[in-house]
């Protein structure tokens, strides 16, 4: 058998062995040198385009998705802004409370749009007599008479003004709506005073107010059931009745609005909180005339019933 060298082994000197089957000689497995691996294999331009297309899609999808979440985000802190000044607002309105100053430097403006309804003398018919803005702002209304809300004392005996004022007469009476606009009470500490940037007083939420103040009962409203002419017992428990809710029970409700745009209008935000007031309410100064509008203040008693 012819036995020829292995040329690997005689250039580094390495022992082989013999085969007898084949004529060839394997060097023996030497401690230190090992097989080198493949060389790895790159991507294709294929793999490489369909990879960008399902990273392109993912993004389209989380790009749309991102103004939504931002928007509900929005949402929810001013809903919870309205919210946390809805309950300093009913609060102040319901115990009659005069003392929050603090309110002069959120109010923006308070207006009240009136219309007075006097007696025609025809069966308690009344007829329009005239429309009035009784403007009330911290800046100075366009309007008169002009309330300067300079303390809380104006503030909150604005927003207590009754939706109906009847006459002192008990004839003929006025209707009111008030409507307040603030900024927000509650938020960050750089759009609160005595902080002085405009622009981050600017970027706070400002919302509307609409005050809602009526009673449970009055005779010009329910003549069915206190006018009568006899001692029917009936009729007289149901004018007890009616006076007693009309001096002591009142209903309170707050709708809020917003946000308040540049251009004046308002946003979609809407939200109203009712409530019932026990007490009885008064017109300051006392026994005033309601036509009176030099002092438009009205303020809940509370722990007063008549």
């Amino acid at each position: 058998m012819n036995i020829r060298p292995n040329p690997v082994a005689q250039i580094f000197n390495l022992p082989y062995r013999k085969t007898a089957f084949c004529g060839r000689s394997t060097p023996s497995p030497t401690p230190g040198l090992t097989r080198r691996p493949p060389p790895p294999q790159a991507f294709t331009m294929i793999e490489i385009t369909i990879s960008l297309a399902i990273i392109g899609f993912a993004l389209v999808a989380i790009i749309g998705v991102l103004p939504l979440g931002m928007t509900a985000q929005r949402d929810n802190r001013q809903e919870t802004i309205v919210n946390q000044d809805a309950s300093v607002l009913m609060d102040a309105v319901r115990n009659g409370e005069r003392g929050l100053d603090d309110l002069t430097n959120y109010v923006i403006g308070i207006t009240n749009y009136a219309v007075d309804y006097p007696p025609t003398g025809q069966g308690g018919r009344t007829l329009v007599l005239g429309y009035s803005v009784q403007g009330s702002t911290l800046n100075g209304a366009l309007s008169s008479p002009q309330h300067p809300l300079t303390n809380g004392y104006s503030i909150i005996g604005l927003l207590s003004t009754p939706k109906i004022a009847v006459h002192p007469s008990g004839l003929g009476f006025t209707s009111n709506h008030v409507v307040a606009v603030f900024r927000s009470l509650s938020g960050p500490a750089s759009e609160k005073p005595p902080q002085l940037n405009p622009t981050m007083q600017e970027l706070g939420l400002t919302y509307k107010v609409v005050a809602e103040v009526g009673g449970y009962g009055t005779n010009f409203f329910f003549p069915a059931w206190t006018n009568y002419v006899s001692t029917n017992d009936a009729r007289f428990s149901y004018m007890m009745m009616v006076t007693n809710l009309q001096n002591n029970v009142h209903d309170l409700r707050l709708t809020f609005l917003w946000p308040m745009l540049p251009s004046g209008k308002v946003g979609g935000g809407r939200q109203v909180y009712r409530t019932m007031v026990a007490g009885s309410m008064i017109n300051e100064p006392t026994n005033a005339p309601i036509n009176n509008l030099s002092r438009p203040f009205w303020f809940f008693k509370p722990r007063t019933y008549y």
